[in-house]
């Protein structure tokens, strides 16, 4: 199991991004996909039709997004973690997932920079 933490500057407010992360709707206008997704802890979140599954954790309103991220055969329990910090150029948004598969390590971490991260800096940066 590897654990992954980077900084990603985007060119939004932390009460943008944090919507773009939580409100289903707005998910699906960045990824392209279906998404099921409440801040409401305790809760499955699904997003990409399902290619990532969870369970919601914790929130806190524009600042911090806490999920369990479910992997096939991992027991471990695989936390993503995203705190939003204003800069004054957007959000400085500080991801840390620990737990990964070893096997799914380097389709995370470019996951993250691509899809994920990579997505929303478009998204925001029209």
């Amino acid at each position: 199991m590897k654990d992954f933490k980077k900084y990603y500057l985007l060119p939004a407010s932390p009460e943008e991004i944090y919507t773009a992360l939580t409100n289903p709707l707005t998910i699906e206008l960045w990824t392209g996909e279906p998404a099921e997704m409440t801040t409401e802890p305790g809760t499955e979140f699904s997003m990409w039709d399902g290619s990532i599954v969870g369970k919601n954790l914790e929130f806190e309103q524009d600042k911090k997004i806490v999920q369990q991220w479910y992997f096939d055969g991992q027991d471990a329990e695989s936390i993503v973690t995203i705190k939003l910090h204003p800069d004054r150029r957007g959000t400085s948004a500080e991801l840390k997932h620990t737990n990964i598969p070893d096997a799914d390590y380097q389709d995370m971490v470019n996951g993250w920079d691509e899809s994920y991260f990579g997505a929303l800096d478009e998204f925001f940066g029209l």
